[in-house]
């Protein structure tokens, strides 16, 4: 006898709450509920992704966005089902949904914890807050509320206390055993408003230290600027090391004595040394979204090692949701990223309005934008401005990100729009950043 669709139902909701429980409290029933939920999930049509626990809710938006909206309000007491009425189909789906957001904010294991995964626990703990109802960080301002938010806020807290960094930034013997590296800087930088007295100074002198580490290695792949072509409107400086004999004695070969066997020289002539130099201007925007820390980092010295060369006219632009122009504080990457505010979402368009008005002269500027591109309903605006900018004659250059190891990410979308623009995203490897500068700027 065939099982009926709602009896179906009802049995493929069960599983994925048993998949839910077990991975909290029984860990010998996981494998087989696993695999049953995976055929669940499949049959439903939603990614497997949603069942890996070390996929972000945040990063399965980004990359399926149209779980955005299904997403808000899950949970929201209006949104529930009637208890009397049977489960179908969408209950299944709730099911799945409702068990991603549950594990990703309430399994948090019981090991060391890094900045990483405190800031991908915050953005799910603020996906769990929109379903229910709610905007980030605002749960306890809800009916019934205040209870949930404190259990979010504990858990928040046990989070910070294993990663421990506060307390050896606030001894000086221990501070002073920190290698800086920048996974501790991301941590530091995502911390710095927590931190004060020695633990402050403890952070902000490897912070410093970091910077000059890195910014010593870029310098060593920034050679000095090239020359440019002669100008020979500019009279030649009348030096010897700048005589042209061979010219001169051609000149004067009309002054030759056959008496005298002499060449006699009624005018000396000298080489043009006098280079072209006209100023160039770079605008470095860069996404300080959490995704984003290591762009974030080698851009600001990039961009302040860029700075210190003759005729650059260097501009620097963070931005999430808001745009901060950093171009004050350009030649001290240090005081950048004290400035800057690791996290949030993106807002591209807003970066860009602050950006256009430095161009110009469009022919004589380059633009590099370091962002993983994902804008979601930003997109065609962000692109729609970068495309203006490009036609008006400025040097585009869009970076998927900038770190030792190359590795990038970008949103699909963007990369096709820009390949077919003329400008196809470089390789995030910083050395490949540096070459498409210098053979711009020198």
């Amino acid at each position: 006898m065939n099982e009926s669709p709602i009896g179906a139902d009802a049995n493929r909701r069960q599983v994925l709450y048993w998949r839910l429980l077990s991975r909290l409290f029984d860990a010998d029933e996981q494998p087989a509920l696993e695999a049953a939920s995976v055929a669940v999930v499949d049959d439903l049509g939603l990614p497997a992704a949603l069942l890996d626990p070390s996929v972000s809710v945040d990063n399965l938006v980004q990359r399926f966005p149209e779980l955005s909206a299904e997403l808000r309000g899950l949970m929201a007491a209006e949104g529930l089902p009637s208890g009397d009425a049977p489960p179908g189909e969408a209950e299944v789906r709730r099911a799945a949904l409702v068990s991603k957001l549950l594990l990703n904010v309430f399994a948090t294991g019981s090991g060391d914890v890094t900045a990483t995964d405190l800031a991908r626990w915050k953005q799910d703990a603020g996906w769990l807050e929109q379903a229910l109802g709610a905007e980030p960080g605002r749960l306890h301002t809800q009916p019934g509320g205040s209870e949930l938010a404190g259990v979010l806020t504990g858990l928040e807290g046990d989070l910070v206390r294993r990663m421990r960094l506060r307390e050896v930034l606030a001894d000086p013997a221990l501070a002073r055993q920190l290698t800086p590296s920048m996974s501790l800087i991301e941590q530091l930088l995502r911390d710095k408003a927590n931190l004060s007295g020695v633990a402050l100074a403890n952070a902000k002198a490897l912070i410093r230290r970091f910077v000059d580490e890195v910014a010593e290695v870029l310098r060593t792949q920034v050679e000095q600027t090239s020359v440019g072509a002669v100008d020979r409107s500019v009279p030649p400086k009348r030096v010897f090391r700048n005589l042209d004999l061979d010219r001169t004695i051609w000149k004067n070969l009309t002054n030759w004595s056959p008496d005298d066997q002499r060449l006699y020289v009624d005018r000396l002539y000298y080489r043009h040394t006098a280079r072209k130099t006209t100023p160039s201007r770079l605008i470095v925007v860069v996404d300080q979204s959490g995704s984003m820390v290591d762009s974030m980092v080698n851009c600001t010295i990039l961009a302040s090692i860029f700075a210190g060369l003759p005729k650059v006219d260097v501009h620097l632009i963070a931005y999430d949701t808001r745009a901060l122009d950093l171009t004050p504080w350009v030649h001290d990457p240090f005081e950048v990223l004290l400035r800057t505010n690791l996290g949030g979402g993106n807002d591209g368009p807003v970066a860009m309005a602050l950006a256009r008005p430095k161009i110009t002269e469009p022919r004589n500027t380059v633009m590099v934008w370091i962002s993983d591109f994902y804008e979601f309903d930003r997109s065609q605006p962000l692109f729609d401005g970068i495309q203006a900018v490009h036609r008006s004659g400025v040097r585009f250059i869009p970076v998927g990100s900038v770190n030792s190891s190359g590795h990038q990410s970008v949103n699909p979308w963007f990369r096709q729009r820009f390949k077919d623009l003329g400008t196809p995203v470089i390789s995030g490897h910083i050395r490949k950043l540096v070459f498409e500068l210098k053979s711009f700027l020198t």
